[in-house]
């Protein structure tokens, strides 16, 4: 396995037990409530975990990786956003801003043709 599928892999995996929290956890109803976007968790939830499978999916099909990845980095992105409107500060942001870095990596890398 190379360090691009393992990247791929725990991205996948870290998505997917994020989405799956997102859908069943009562702390992130809490949490969505308080940014605000309480009738946006599930749907935010349901797109991490597409998001998860489309990744883990690019590892066999590598044309799926680049619109998952993308996809998933504009999540944070928006993630990162909420986090610092909702006055978060940098710190609390930091995850989403490292999953996103992660993301436009894998897409970067996807679409140049290195997916191995």
């Amino acid at each position: 396995m190379t360090r691009y599928t393992a990247l791929v892999l725990a991205d996948a995996f870290v998505f997917l037990v994020y989405g799956i929290s997102l859908l069943i956890s009562s702390s992130m109803v809490i949490d969505f409530e308080r940014f605000g976007l309480a009738k946006f968790r599930v749907l935010t939830g349901v797109l991490e975990v597409l998001g998860a499978v489309g990744v883990a999916a690019g590892i066999k099909w590598p044309t799926i990786t680049p619109f998952a990845a993308a996809g998933l980095c504009v999540l944070m992105l928006a993630g990162v956003i909420v986090r610092l409107r909702t006055g978060d500060g940098v710190l609390l942001s930091l995850p989403a801003a490292l999953l996103m870095i992660v993301n436009g990596y894998i897409v970067l890398r996807s679409i140049g043709g290195r997916s191995s």
